[in-house]
C-alpha cells in the first residue's frame, strides 16, 4: 500500500510525499523538467554540464561546504540527468532533512556557477571515459539512428565541442529558463510528515522566491519518427557492440505494461529468450539483454549484444528468430507467468527502499504520468495476456521498424551481420 500526498506551493512547485515510519531515513528529490531534449543543438549537453555545476557553488554555500554537510550528515547527496528531466536527490538521516533541504534548494535555485572552467574539464573528461566504454556509447549511436537530427537522437551527455566553449551567459541563461516554480517537483519518502516538509519548504525557499518566477518554455514533440536508420562507429575493440530496435511507446501508452512483459521475456532476465539462446546454450555473448525506454511522446524497444566477429551474424540471426516466434504467439503459459511474477517481484523489493519511493513519486509528477497505487500496478500486469504481448511484438519490431548501431573494427562486417536479420534491414545495410 502506497500513501502519498500531493500539495502545492504559491511558487508553483509541486511537492508530493509518502511517509515510511517504520524507517529512520528520508529520501528527497528535487525533479527539475529539463532534459537533453529541451535543448537547442548550440548548447547540446549544457542541462548535464548544469548538473554538475550544482554541486560547485550556491549562494550561502561553497563546493566544500556543500560536500562537508552531507559527509556530516552522515547523508548521500547525488544526481543526475535525463533526456527530459534532472533530479538532485539525498538521503539522509531523519533528525537532519532541514539541514539537507536547506542546502539542496540553495543548490538547486541560487547556483553560482563558480569553478566552472574547472569543471568544465571534469566533464570533457566524462565525455571522453564515455567515448573509451563502446558498451555505452553504442546506445545513443542507436539513439541516433532511430529518432535522426530530434533531439531524442542526441546524447544526454552532451559534445565535447559545445562544452568546452559554452559561456557562463549562456549556462546561465538556460537554468533561469528551465529551473521555474512550475517545472520542479518536489518529492520525498521516509519518516517524515506532509505538513512538516512544507512547512520546511516554505522556510528554505522564501528568500530564493524570485529565483522561482518565470515559466519554462514548452517542449517540442516528436510528431513522427524519421525512417530508421543505420550507424556505425570504427574503434579497434575486440567484440561488436550492436543494439537493433525501434521507436517505442510512451509512458501514458497503456500498453506499457504489455511491453514491459515482452522486455522480460525477450531479454529482461537470466531466464529470458535471448540470454537463454545467446549466452547460456550457445556461449556466443558474455552480455545480451533487451532494453525499453519510455518518453512523453514516444519510447524506445530493442536489444544489445557484445560479442566477436564470428559470433556476431548468428546471434541476430537467433534474435531475429525469437521475435518473430514471440510475434506469431508462441508465448509458453509458464513463461508469461514468470515474467508477470519478476516483474511484480521487483517492484515489490524496491517499495523497501525510500529511495525507489521518493523516485517513484518524483518521477511520475515531474513527466505528468498517473501515478498509480501498488495494487492497480499489480492488477495492470496480471490482466496482460499473451495475445497482448505477440500482438505488441509484432507492431514494435517489425522489419521495416527496425533501426540498427554498432561500434567495431569494421563497418561491413556490421552491415552484413545486421543483413541477416531481416529483409528491410538487408536492403538497407546494403544500400547505404
Amino acid at each position: 500500500m502506497q500513501n502519498y500526498v500531493l500539495s502545492e506551493l504559491d511558487s508553483g512547485e509541486r511537492v508530493v510525499s509518502e511517509r515510511v515510519e517504520s524507517v529512520r531515513s528520508v529520501s528527497v528529490g528535487f525533479w527539475i523538467g529539463a532534459g537533453s531534449r529541451d535543448e537547442r543543438d548550440e548548447s547540446a549537453g549544457v542541462t548535464h554540464f548544469i548538473e554538475h555545476l550544482l554541486f560547485k557553488g550556491s549562494r550561502d554555500h561553497t563546493a566544500q561546504e556543500i560536500a562537508e554537510i552531507f559527509d556530516a550528515l552522515g547523508g548521500e547527496l547525488n544526481a543526475a540527468t535525463s533526456r527530459e528531466h534532472t533530479v538532485l536527490y539525498a538521503r539522509v538521516p531523519d533528525a537532519h532533512v532541514a539541514t539537507a533541504l536547506d542546502v539542496m534548494a540553495d543548490m538547486v535555485l541560487t547556483p553560482t556557477f563558480a569553478e566552472l572552467d574547472s569543471e568544465r574539464d571534469v566533464v570533457l573528461e566524462e565525455i571522453a571515459m564515455y567515448e573509451d566504454t563502446p558498451q555505452e556509447l553504442v546506445h545513443d549511436l542507436f539513439s541516433e539512428a532511430v529518432f535522426g537530427d530530434d533531439a531524442l537522437g542526441r546524447p544526454v551527455i552532451g559534445s565535447a565541442e559545445v562544452i568546452a566553449s559554452i559561456a557562463r551567459g549562456d549556462v546561465a541563461g538556460y537554468h533561469g529558463d528551465m529551473y521555474a516554480g512550475t517545472n520542479i517537483v518536489i518529492a520525498s519518502a521516509g519518516n517524515l510528515d506532509h505538513e512538516e516538509l512544507l512547512a520546511l519548504l516554505e522556510r528554505v525557499e522564501r528568500t530564493r522566491a524570485g529565483a522561482l518566477a518565470g515559466s519554462p518554455p514548452a517542449r517540442p514533440l516528436l510528431v513522427q519518427a524519421p525512417p530508421p536508420g543505420l550507424r556505425f562507429q570504427r574503434k579497434d575493440t575486440e567484440q561488436y557492440h550492436v543494439c537493433v530496435g525501434a521507436p517505442g511507446i510512451s509512458r501514458s501508452d497503456r500498453r506499457r505494461f504489455a511491453a514491459s512483459l515482452l522486455d522480460a521475456i525477450l531479454g529482461g532476465s537470466a531466464s529470458s529468450r535471448l540470454f537463454q539462446e545467446i549466452r547460456e546454450k550457445r556461449g556466443m555473448a558474455y552480455s545480451v539483454y533487451t532494453f525499453l525506454s519510455q518518453y512523453t511522446d514516444t519510447g524506445l524497444i530493442g536489444f544489445y549484444v557484445g560479442t566477436r566477429e564470428e559470433n556476431l551474424g548468428p546471434c541476430l540471426e537467433i534474435a531475429a528468430e525469437q521475435i518473430a516466434d514471440v510475434a506469431a504467439g508462441n508465448l509458453r503459459a509458464d513463461e508469461l507467468a514468470r515474467a508477470k511474477e519478476n516483474i511484480k517481484g521487483r517492484i515489490m523489493l524496491s517499495m523497501e527502499s525510500t529511495s525507489n519511493r521518493m523516485s517513484r513519486l518524483g518521477k511520475s509528477l515531474i513527466t505528468d504520468t498517473e501515478l498509480l497505487s501498488f495494487e492497480r500496478l499489480i492488477a495492470e500486469i496480471d490482466a496482460v495476456d499473451a495475445a497482448a504481448v505477440s500482438e505488441l511484438a509484432g507492431l514494435l519490431l517489425a522489419g521495416p521498424r527496425l533501426a540498427a548501431a554498432g561500434i567495431g573494427p569494421a563497418e561491413d562486417v556490421f552491415r552484413a551481420a545486421v543483413g541477416r536479420m531481416t529483409p528491410e534491414l538487408e536492403a538497407r545495410a546494403a544500400a547505404a
